[in-house]
């Protein structure tokens, strides 16, 4: 199982927003971005995310389950584009900001705090232990 960080304003498309969609998930869709869309075609299902809230909360407020691997992105026509589907899991017991995860000095090669605009990044094991521990979820 691979881990991964899934990045969305919560104006256009939120946790309560991924929740509502329920053991369906939904597509992860829009994105367009060469090295976001290559980590998606890497996720196989059942991996984990991080649903991070970006814009002003700026952080992890759920876990999410991977549920359909790479396809066509419905959302263009251009077959460069593709995504994968997702579920929410659980939300966490409370969120964990970009400042307290960028003050951890465990998480300092953390793409999150290196790259925070990239909107799909992976997640080493560690990265995803310690993140939850934060979170207070069990990994």
């Amino acid at each position: 199982m691979r881990y991964w960080l899934f990045k969305s304003e919560p104006s256009d498309w939120s946790w309560d927003d991924q929740v509502a969609k329920g053991e369906a998930g939904e597509e992860w869709d829009g994105v367009r971005n060469y090295q976001a869309r290559n980590f998606m075609r890497e996720m196989a299902v059942g991996d984990r995310g991080f649903f991070y809230h970006s814009q002003t909360e700026k952080a992890v407020v759920g876990l999410v389950e991977v549920i359909a691997e790479a396809h066509p992105d419905s959302t263009t026509d251009d077959d460069r584009w593709e995504c994968v589907d997702i579920k929410a899991l659980r939300p966490v017991a409370r969120p964990v900001t970009l400042a307290e995860i960028k003050d951890e000095p465990r998480l300092a090669d953390m793409v999150l705090v290196n790259n925070s605009r990239l909107s799909v990044q992976p997640v080493t094991e560690d990265e995803w232990r310690i993140v939850c521990k934060m979170a207070g979820v069990e990994p």
